[in-house]
């Protein structure tokens, strides 16, 4: 797809006039954003979180819903997480404190009802696929922007993986890594020498995609690899004669990745491979992030044997985010040290989600 100049923000390098830096946007606020994980949180229980420097309250009411409040009491500033779960309120650990799913103090025991002081901010909160997201910014668009399914991570004829993992850089280092297909080198000890062939790139005002295919110049693909791709060819046919092809999406702000294989590949066809993965920034500077994901994979025609062979697939992903999360975190290094971005990226699919990020962000101050 020819590059639309038009919907596309300048991004210069860093040593030009007027550089725009783009590890100064921020995650913004108006979007859901995960926090914890559906079975981390009992009812009756409660959970500290932060999104980008925000303290955060989960509870779990004893009517099973999920609430977020502000992690401070307004009294002492004492973490509201440490506190009672009353009903569907929750009770500060200090002083008894109560504070209903909005954030209203309710009752403060040495007090009559006509002089309680005021609550505490709260935060719409919603569960999806056994993650429980809050909406930090405006309550009135958090109900048009409610995520959905969250890529194949309910699907029976899935087998399924939880990521979840702190990683020290700007979330924009994580949306860039797996968009760029093109550091396959940095994997050759996991997969062998892979070259990756852009094959079609595409955005909008809010999203980006890329999509690739890939050959192999050396070695061999590994055990885990096999698995995800060749369990679920055809049997009898041959190998050369498939197509195996990538897409890889940011869905502002999150990103995912599928992996086809076949001959003649249709959008409407099952991936053997997706991922669906969501950044949430945690100190006030974005200069680390909480990375939660699934990683699903199609089930062979053999029943039983994805069981199998799971643990080779935990193996090889795990390695690949490994090396991953430990390259992200030299560029953050490498940022924070020269004090800058670069910006000198000359492949187009990644000026597009550079575009995007930067649009759709908030520039911090």
């Amino acid at each position: 797809m020819p590059e639309d100049s038009s919907s596309l923000i300048d991004v210069r390098p860093a040593n030009s006039p007027n550089a725009f830096d783009l590890r100064r946007v921020g995650a913004h606020p108006d979007y859901w954003y995960p926090l914890a994980w559906s079975c981390e949180l009992k009812a009756g229980r409660t959970l500290g979180r932060r999104f980008a420097g925000q303290p955060i309250a989960l509870y779990r009411g004893q009517s099973g819903q999920v609430f977020a409040l502000e992690d401070r009491c307004a009294h002492r500033q004492v973490p509201l997480h440490l506190g009672v779960v009353c009903g569907d309120r929750l009770k500060c650990h200090y002083h008894g404190w109560t504070y209903d799913r909005g954030g209203k103090c309710v009752e403060v025991p040495y007090l009559d009802k006509g002089r309680l002081p005021n609550g505490v901010k709260s935060y719409p909160a919603h569960e999806v696929d056994g993650l429980i997201f809050i909406f930090p910014g405006d309550p009135a668009l958090s109900d048009s922007r409610l995520p959905t399914a969250l890529g194949s991570s309910q699907r029976k004829d899935c087998k399924t993986r939880r990521l979840n993992r702190e990683v020290a850089c700007h979330y924009t280092f994580m949306h860039e890594n797996l968009f760029d297909m093109n550091h396959q080198f940095m994997h050759r000890k996991q997969m062998g020498s892979i070259r990756a062939m852009c094959i079609g790139r595409q955005h909008g005002e809010q999203w980006a995609q890329v999509e690739y295919s890939f050959s192999r110049t050396k070695g061999r693909s590994s055990v885990g690899e096999q698995i995800i791709v060749d369990l679920v060819r055809k049997r009898g046919a041959a190998r050369k004669d498939f197509s195996d092809h990538m897409r890889i999406r940011t869905d502002y702000p999150s990103q995912s990745l599928k992996v086809w294989v076949g001959r003649d590949i249709q959008q409407t066809q099952d991936p053997v491979l997706d991922v669906w993965l969501g950044y949430t920034p945690l100190d006030a500077e974005q200069r680390t992030n909480r990375t939660y994901g699934y990683l699903s994979v199609k089930k062979p025609p053999v029943p039983g044997l994805i069981h199998l062979v799971w643990p080779f697939v935990v193996w090889f992903t795990e390695n690949i985010f490994r090396e991953d999360k430990e390259i992200v975190e030299h560029e953050q290094k490498a940022y924070d040290t020269q004090g800058a971005d670069w910006n000198n990226e000359v492949f187009p699919a990644l000026r597009d989600l550079r575009s995007v990020l930067a649009r759709c962000g908030r520039t911090q101050t």
